[in-house]
C-alpha cells in the first residue's frame, strides 16, 4: 500500500468524506501541467467553456482525455495515485474511472457550483475517491467540501454547470445546498495548497470552488477511481460523462477494457 496515506489520513476520509495530502505529486507538477496544455490546444468532445454574460475569466473543462494524451495516461499508470486510492478506499483493488481537467483563469468571477459528483455517474459504492491535484499555488481560487455530506442519506440534484438546470427529476433529490447562506448549518473544508498537493473526496462529498480573482492561473487535474464494491447502476437520465455504447448491465462491475484496474493487492 501506499507511503503517503496514513491510518489518520483514513480515518478523516472516512469521517469527513475528504482529506488533504501534501506533496504526493510534487515530482508530477511539470508532466500534468504539460498534459493540461495539451488539453486546451487540443480539446476532447466533451470540452466547455463555463462563462455566462457579464461573468469575467475564463472557466475551461474537459474530462475523459486520458487516453489520448500521453502526459495523463502516464499520471495514472505511473504515479502514486492507484495505490494512495486503493489504501484510501480501504480496497484491494482501484479501478480508473475517468480524468477532468479545470482551469480557472486569472480574474476568472465564476465559482464552481455546489454539486456532488456520485448522481452524475453510472457507478455506485462506497468504495469510491476523487484526487483534485493543483499545479499552481491555490491561495482563494480553493476547493471547499461540505464534511459529512458522504454520509446523507439522499443524493444531491445534479443540475447542468452553465445553465443550471436539473439533469433528473427533482423529487428524489436533495436540493442544491448554498453553505455561504447557512454558514452555521454546514462545516466547510478548504485547504490553501501547493502544487503537487491533493484532495481526495468521496463520490458522494458535496463540494464547489471558489472563483479565481487573483492574477495567476488556478489549473487543476482530476481523477476518479473506485473500489472493490463499485457496481454499474442505471440513472434516470443521461450520465456526465456518457461513456455511450458501454453495454453493461445494472450490478456488474466497470468493464475493465474501458475501465481498467491500475493496482491490485498482491496476495
Amino acid at each position: 500500500m501506499s507511503e503517503w496515506v496514513t491510518e489518520a489520513d483514513i480515518t478523516a476520509y472516512e469521517r469527513d468524506g475528504a482529506v488533504c495530502l501534501r506533496g504526493v505529486f510534487a515530482d508530477w507538477v511539470d508532466t500534468i501541467a504539460a498534459g493540461i496544455e495539451r488539453n486546451m490546444a487540443e480539446p476532447g468532445e466533451y470540452a466547455a467553456e463555463n462563462l455566462q454574460d457579464g461573468d469575467s475569466g475564463r472557466f475551461f473543462d474537459d474530462y475523459c482525455n486520458w487516453q489520448r494524451i500521453p502526459e495523463f495516461t502516464e499520471v495514472v499508470r505511473r504515479s502514486p495515485a492507484a495505490g494512495v486510492a486503493a489504501r484510501i478506499m480501504r480496497s484491494n483493488t482501484a479501478q480508473f474511472f475517468h480524468d477532468h481537467v479545470l482551469v480557472k483563469e486569472p480574474g476568472t468571477s465564476k465559482p464552481t457550483p455546489w454539486h456532488q459528483d456520485i448522481p452524475y455517474y453510472f457507478v455506485d459504492g462506497r468504495q469510491t475517491v476523487s484526487f483534485w491535484i493543483p499545479i499552481d499555488p491555490v491561495r482563494d481560487a480553493t476547493l471547499r467540501l461540505i464534511a459529512g455530506s458522504h454520509k446523507w442519506d439522499k443524493m444531491v440534484l445534479p443540475v447542468k454547470w452553465l445553465a443550471g438546470e436539473a439533469f433528473y427529476d427533482e423529487g428524489e433529490y436533495l436540493p442544491v445546498p448554498d453553505p455561504d447562506a447557512e454558514p452555521d448549518k454546514y462545516r466547510v473544508l478548504e485547504w490553501q495548497m501547493a502544487p503537487g498537493d491533493c484532495v481526495l473526496f468521496d463520490y458522494r462529498t458535496v463540494h464547489g470552488a471558489r472563483a479565481n480573482m487573483a492574477e495567476n492561473r488556478r489549473r487543476a487535474f482530476s481523477m476518479r477511481w473506485v473500489g472493490d464494491d463499485a457496481r454499474y447502476v442505471t440513472r434516470p437520465g443521461r450520465t456526465s460523462p456518457p461513456f455511450p455504447g458501454h453495454g453493461m448491465h445494472d450490478g456488474e462491475r466497470l468493464r475493465e477494457d474501458w475501465f481498467p484496474v491500475i493496482w491490485a493487492q498482491h496476495t
